[in-house]
């Protein structure tokens, strides 16, 4: 993800959006999870899927949202607003966080297929970056669906949405930012080579020397900080704090590498004929937002700190990536 992030920002943000499989399969009763053809599909690469959790009126306050699903006999209604939703408007089978009851566990997840009668899709709306990415609002107007739909079990609503935010969405994000900031930085280190001022390449001048430098120490942090996180993760070590300032630390690098990087080009930057400098600072702008904001990070963060978060997710949902046995190779 990170090296497709340098080259096709869309396509690797597309692919982070993945997230919501993960909790499909984590949460997914056996025979929901054998039998239904949105998860077959998403096992067979046949089906997109998408997470929707965010609303317009609660934005990063999950336990906000108002999005509701009525228990009608074998069936649940769903009505509410989705908005942000990444593959929006091309992916199959939504996952949706509603709410069934009050407090945190009263809020459940349903998989509801994209053709099913009640949603709508509003019109989309070119944003300033990721082009190429499809990032909307879906509608949910009294839409059917079969209690055999629900994730898990009735009130593990939450669940999805934080494992799917803190697990998956923030590494993924982090390191599709990883990517992007290493295309800044190699971008910018090409101009300066082939730029010349007072006789000497551009990058000879100490005060593009010193913010190459700015960029390169960026970087560096940011990778370490994005692989330790993720080595942690698939280990099945605790990790909550590490996940969260690694999107951290790369969404607010990536933006102060790309916006020093736009100090050193000066106005070549800004003609995307003559740089993709520009796209790049737009992009790394989209990173921000997703899987909480910086200010939600540092919160966070603050109750690591302070002692006073809940039990980690990332302890709950212990399931270290299988390592493959060594192989020996005759001579």
């Amino acid at each position: 993800m990170t090296p497709s992030s340098a080259t096709a920002m869309s396509t690797a943000v597309v692919n982070a959006s993945q997230s919501s499989t993960r909790p499909v399969r984590r949460t997914c009763y056996e025979p929901l999870a054998s039998t239904h053809p949105g998860r077959q599909g998403i096992a067979a690469g046949a089906c997109l899927p998408t997470i929707a959790v965010t609303e317009p009126g609660s934005g990063s306050h999950v336990l906000g949202m108002t999005t509701t699903a009525v228990r009608d006999g074998d069936d649940y209604l769903i009505t509410g607003t989705k908005t942000f939703v990444g593959n929006s408007h091309i992916g199959d089978l939504h996952g949706v966080v509603a709410r069934t009851g009050p407090g945190s566990r009263g809020l459940s997840a349903f998989l509801i297929e994209a053709d099913r009668p009640g949603v709508h899709l509003t019109p989309h709306q070119p944003a300033m970056g990721l082009h190429g990415f499809s990032f909307g609002e879906i509608v949910f107007d009294n839409c059917r669906v079969p209690a055999a739909n629900r994730l898990g079990a009735d009130g593990d609503g939450l669940d999805v949405a934080y494992s799917s935010s803190i697990l998956y969405g923030r590494p993924n994000l982090a390191a599709v930012a990883l990517g992007l900031h290493q295309a800044i930085l190699d971008t910018t280190i090409a101009y300066t080579a082939s730029q010349h001022r007072y006789g000497d390449p551009l990058a000879h001048l100490p005060v593009v020397t010193q913010r190459l430098g700015a960029i390169q120490s960026r970087l560096m942090t940011a990778r370490l900080a994005v692989y330790h996180a993720a080595h942690l993760l698939d280990t099945g070590q605790p990790c909550d704090a590490e996940l969260i300032n690694a999107k951290l630390i790369n969404a607010e690098y990536a933006i102060d590498s790309a916006r020093t990087a736009m100090e050193i080009h000066a106005a070549h930057g800004l003609h995307p004929q003559q740089s993709s400098l520009e796209r790049y600072l737009r992009d790394a702008l989209h990173i921000f937002a997703p899987a909480g904001t910086s200010d939600i990070q540092l919160l966070r963060l603050a109750e690591h700190a302070l002692g006073t978060t809940a039990p980690p997710w990332s302890a709950r949902f212990k399931t270290p990536v299988p390592r493959r046995a060594a192989v020996s190779v005759g001579r």
